[in-house]
């Protein structure tokens, strides 16, 4: 893997560039689609790419347990088994292990879980989280680490710190592939003596980028936003950052003006399948009736197949009517739109202009849905 900061920002911390993978380039910043289980639900590859997707994140708990690594990769890999050609960066599964809670133990080797799929027992410590990464065959993979809540004991936090160090030594001893990059996992809770800690013990093992893991656990966002800025610092300049799991559309500006390069979140196809759409004046509820009768897309700002096709009232008809049809065209308007706000950032960033951007996007979110 690399990396290539194009531009650096003259207001604030905000940066371009581009990675290149095994699997292609694509630009930062940049936000990642969830497919959790090998698809980004409700969607097809076809229709990632036309948003304007340019890499995608899959899970590797999930695939562990169906259909199982080994037979990912006796048919190809994850790549030709989801019919995706882009960058795919697989997750460790540690943070889906820390949301097992009851269903699992910690030791200094690893995580025993019970699956929560059928309540069989498993094991996965660090060797076996890059096994199978390797099998899956993403372009980027995650160190396995030990996610903590919050709030949390100071105590249980320094520990956390300790064995994600560990287990962050172990998963790259274990790596293999040369065409694999592999990043490590910060982690620290809300203290920023211990991310400092944390930071400093990844850095020094040379990773190929960097993540802020223990985020969106409960914290508010100012505290959240106050970790990042604090543990930017920390990280080389030279190497990607990459905040896990944050995504609300504020939480996306908000850190590209601090220097965050990738995002991910399940937030936009969540809320879709759900009934709410992101819009450049904010979320709208697409099942209230004042959209009964409306003949306006959901964005007249937004190019995606949704709005150009569709009003709100047939969207809200679908909804209303459990339509299979209305979690496609949602989604696909929430993943458009946060696609096109990563795209306008990284214009924004390389005319020197993100602060005036962020006004406008904060004006046009506080006038509401015309």
């Amino acid at each position: 893997m690399e990396f290539r900061v194009k531009h650096r920002a003259s207001d604030c911390g905000a940066r371009t560039g581009e990675i290149t993978t095994a699997h292609g380039t694509f630009e930062t910043p940049a936000f990642m689609p969830v497919g959790t289980q090998g698809s980004v639900k409700a969607v097809s590859p076809e229709d990632l790419r036309e948003i304007g997707a340019q890499i995608i994140l899959s899970n590797t708990y999930h695939l562990y347990l169906r259909p199982g690594h080994n037979i990912i990769r006796r048919l190809g890999g994850l790549h030709r088994f989801m019919h995706w050609s882009g960058p795919i960066l697989t997750d460790s599964g540690g943070f889906q292990v820390y949301s097992l809670a009851g269903l699992r133990s910690i030791s200094e080797k690893g995580v025993t879980f019970q699956s929560h799929v059928d309540g069989s027992t498993h094991f996965i410590g660090p060797e076996e989280a890059i096994e199978i990464q390797q099998s899956l065959g993403g372009d980027i993979m995650m160190a396995f680490d030990e996610c903590v809540s919050y709030p949390a004991e100071r105590e249980y936090v320094a520990n956390a710190v300790r064995l994600t160090t560990q287990w962050a030594r172990r998963s790259l001893e274990h790596k293999k592939r040369g065409n694999q990059a592999i990043f490590g996992i910060i982690q620290g809770g809300m203290h920023t003596d211990l991310r400092e800690q944390s930071a400093r013990d990844l850095v020094a093992l040379g990773f190929d980028g960097y993540a802020l893991g223990g985020l969106s656990v409960g914290e508010d966002r100012p505290t959240r936003l106050r970790v990042i800025r604090d543990t930017i610092g920390f990280i080389p300049p030279d190497r990607p950052v990459y905040v896990m799991g944050v995504g609300a559309p504020e939480d996306l500006v908000e850190g590209v003006r601090l220097g965050v390069d990738m995002f991910d979140c399940v937030m936009p196809t969540r809320n879709a399948r759900n009934g709410t759409l992101f819009t450049s004046n904010g979320k709208m509820i697409i099942k209230n009736a004042r959209y009964a009768e409306d003949p306006k897309p959901v964005d007249g700002r937004c190019g995606c197949y949704t709005c150009t096709h569709y009003s709100r009232a047939y969207l809200r008809h679908l909804f209303m009517a459990r339509e299979i049809l209305a979690y496609r065209l949602n989604t696909i308007h929430n993943l458009a739109h946060y696609c096109r706000l990563m795209a306008e950032l990284r214009t924004a960033v390389s005319e020197d202009r993100v602060e005036a951007y962020a006004r406008e996007f904060y004006d046009l979110q506080r006038t509401g849905i015309p």
